[in-house]
């Protein structure tokens, strides 16, 4: 079983940063992907980032070139820097990742709530 524990959300200006971080605690063996998916009231939770252990990153179209995945596998962390928000970025943002045990098991946090205001 792994725990996931995001921090980092709030409230923030249109144009201002926020970076998220999440912290994977529990059986951590064999962690491969970790990332960020999003849910803004009313709609289906999207991608947002991934990062794979080697480093390998993935973005949505939406926040290309905007956000920063990054990751720290001694300390089982991922973070998401994220510049230039958008009212539109509001959502809660839940941390991910895939673990690989015979099988593959997906795991995800409890969500930080990220407002941007206009």
């Amino acid at each position: 079983q792994v725990q996931l524990v995001e921090s980092g959300g709030g409230l923030v200006q249109a144009g201002g940063s926020l970076r998220l971080s999440c912290a994977a605690s529990g059986i951590i063996f064999n962690i491969n992907t970790m990332g960020w998916y999003r849910q803004a009231p009313g709609k289906q939770r999207e991608l947002v980032a991934t990062i794979t252990r080697g480093g390998s990153t993935n973005y949505s179209d939406s926040v290309k070139g905007r956000f920063t995945i990054s990751r720290d596998n001694a300390k089982n962390t991922v973070y998401l820097q994220m510049n230039s928000l958008k009212p539109e970025d509001t959502a809660v943002y839940y941390c991910y990742t895939r673990q690989f045990l015979g099988n593959w098991y997906d795991y995800w946090g409890q969500g930080t709530q990220v407002t941007v205001s206009s």
